[in-house]
């Protein structure tokens, strides 16, 4: 049963419609091979019947210049009748089941003995009885008007709290169980039925219930097998995020750990030379002390002659020693102090970004964001920064895509744009120096150019990006049959596959109805529709993000992208309504 239920689940998914997301009702078949129901399909053209603008398929987006004829699709008119059938046989196989299952109910024994088993209650006594009670009610015609029925346990809550009568009705406007006085007073004119109606009524309305909460128990458990699934995923993510982490603080510890030892070594080597030299001038000083040494001993030899002509006849020559002038030698480590100044700079460097949140941390240490000049850490001199310079720094940080933003710190990407008319539809009038684009029922006298896109009614900006971060802003007269996104020059201009959001060179937001989807090479995401007829769309190339802003007093995101942009992107744009223009609107902060 539950590799039925399994299977029909599958199939259900096939058999809905992309415009309700309900099964189909009379589906009908698009000469571009989509199905629809017939009446989601009318109401999604009856904008374009009125405007003259021809049909689009909501799939594909293929355009008719005139109503399609729609026939019916026998086939899958079919298999959805067997769908139901299954369906409907599933829950009553499963209810009969249930049923079966069900304990056997307490036998009702007789209220006159208290012991045998009831054979009949009756509604006049208001009392059970078995086969030798009842004898006076089968033979006594005194009983002959009193109300038989098969045994009922529950006699006692058949009784009118009000008038100790049996209640044989049931109010509709007050929806509980009355007897024939409640109905001739405080429900007199009131809709009545039999309780046997009611019952079957509502066991009626409970079964056709049963369906759709069968398919949302399968519905929910394939989510929570699914959200099992993610467990497993998140946690051998987390596993693998953890060693990379480790490898890289690994990395980065035996980094410094080796420029340490390096720095060690040049002041042992440092060191060893200056030993050096104070040895060799402790020894020429050892060889000073023994010269002066020796002439003072002459000297007092000298001194202690008696014989005045001997004494005057004797001579006693000074070292060169002697006029040396004495000092203690001045050494210091001095040679090497780079290395203490580039550790002690480094030091208060990482310190200033580990104060940092998380996320700003990456743009501070993008090789971009460094001076080119001066790429090394601030001097050692410098030990705090200052606020202002902290402020800035921040600044730098692009704002989160995952909560509101200041305008203002968009507008700091703000960039000017203008409509490229070599690559406009015929249908795509652009006007106010190109900065407006509306739908004409007549085509323009654009000359035909391969950039020029001869199916959808698009178009692309002048300008492109590949590098750095770049803010606009698109105003809409009405959100409806338009969508505003990024595509590759190198997008096809012909066929269906041209149409934004329905290849991998192309991502746009599309506002079809009261539906907004997100698009990328054919794949759907439904979105929520914000209010403001304003978006924002704010393209960053080095993250390889855009992410679409509903724009009012703050900046709210509704959808981000995330792909790594290979090619210049181009801001690009679909309308297929008169009643719809999209502007581009000058940034002012």
């Amino acid at each position: 049963m539950a590799d039925d239920m399994s299977s029909l689940l599958s199939l259900e998914g096939e058999l809905t419609c992309s415009i309700c997301l309900s099964l189909f009702e009379s589906p009908v078949t698009t000469p571009c091979g989509h199905n629809y129901c017939q009446g989601c399909l009318d109401g999604t053209w009856r904008d374009s019947e009125q405007t003259g603008l021809g049909f689009n398929c909501p799939q594909c987006r293929s355009h008719f210049v005139t109503k399609p004829e729609l026939r019916k699709n026998t086939v899958l008119d079919a298999v959805l009748d067997k769908f139901k059938l299954k369906s409907k046989a599933n829950i009553f196989s499963d209810v009969t089941t249930t049923t079966k299952t069900e304990p056997e109910a307490a036998p009702i024994k007789c209220d006159a003995c208290m012991g045998g088993k009831a054979c009949k209650t009756c509604l006049t006594c208001m009392a059970s009885y078995c086969v030798e009670h009842m004898r006076p009610h089968q033979e006594n015609p005194v009983f002959a008007t009193h109300q038989l029925r098969e045994p009922l346990a529950d006699l006692q809550g058949r009784i009118c709290p009000d008038h100790s009568k049996i209640m044989e009705l049931f109010c509709i406007q007050h929806g509980r169980c009355i007897c024939s006085f409640c109905l001739q007073q405080e429900h007199k004119g009131c809709t009545f039925r039999t309780p046997d109606e009611q019952r079957f009524l509502q066991e009626s309305d409970l079964k056709k219930k049963l369906p759709q909460l069968d398919g949302m128990i399968e519905k929910t458990q394939l989510v929570l097998s699914q959200m099992k699934e993610q467990q497993s995923v998140l946690k051998a993510s987390a596993t693998n995020r953890k060693r990379e982490l480790e490898m890289m603080y690994r990395q980065i510890r035996e980094m410094l750990d080796r420029d340490e030892q390096q720095a060690v070594k040049s002041v042992d080597k440092e060191e060893e030379g200056a030993q050096s030299k104070l040895f060799s001038m402790m020894k020429r000083f050892d060889q000073n002390v023994e010269e002066m040494s020796g002439a003072r001993d002459g000297i007092t030899r000298l001194l202690a002659q008696t014989q005045s002509l001997a004494f005057l006849q004797a001579s006693v020559d000074l070292p060169s020693a002697v006029d040396v002038e004495q000092h203690i030698p001045r050494l210091n480590i001095n040679t090497k102090r780079a290395h203490l100044e580039s550790a002690t700079a480094l030091k208060e460097y990482l310190k200033n970004i580990l104060k940092q949140p998380v996320d700003n941390r990456v743009a501070l240490l993008k090789p971009g964001l460094i001076n080119p000049v001066n790429p090394g850490p601030p001097p050692a001199t410098k030990m705090e920064p200052k606020k202002e310079e902290i402020l800035s720094t921040s600044l730098e940080t692009p704002p989160s895509i995952m909560s509101t933003a200041k305008r203002s710190d968009l507008l700091k990407y703000g960039t000017v744009l203008t409509l490229d008319h070599r690559t406009a539809h015929k249908r795509i009038v652009l006007s106010e120096n190109f900065t407006k684009a509306s739908v004409s029922e007549e085509p323009a006298a654009y000359p035909d150019s391969p950039a020029r896109f001869s199916m959808c009614l698009q178009v692309l900006c002048t300008k492109g990006f590949s590098q750095g971060r770049h803010y606009w802003e698109v105003k809409m007269t009405s959100k409806n049959f338009c969508s505003v996104g990024l595509a590759y020059n190198s997008i096809n201009r012909k066929g269906p596959a041209s149409c934004l959001g329905r290849n991998a060179q192309s991502w746009c937001v599309e506002w079809l109805n009261d539906k907004l989807s997100a698009w990328h090479n054919s794949s759907e995401t439904v979105l929520a529709n914000p209010s403001s007829s304003r978006v924002g769309v704010l393209l960053d190339c080095a993250e390889g993000t855009a992410t679409f802003y509903s724009v009012a007093d703050r900046t709210y995101p509704f959808h981000t992208f995330v792909y790594p942009f290979c090619e210049t992107v181009y801001p690009a744009f679909w309308i297929d309504s008169s009643n719809t223009a999209i502007t581009l609107c000058k940034l002012i902060n």
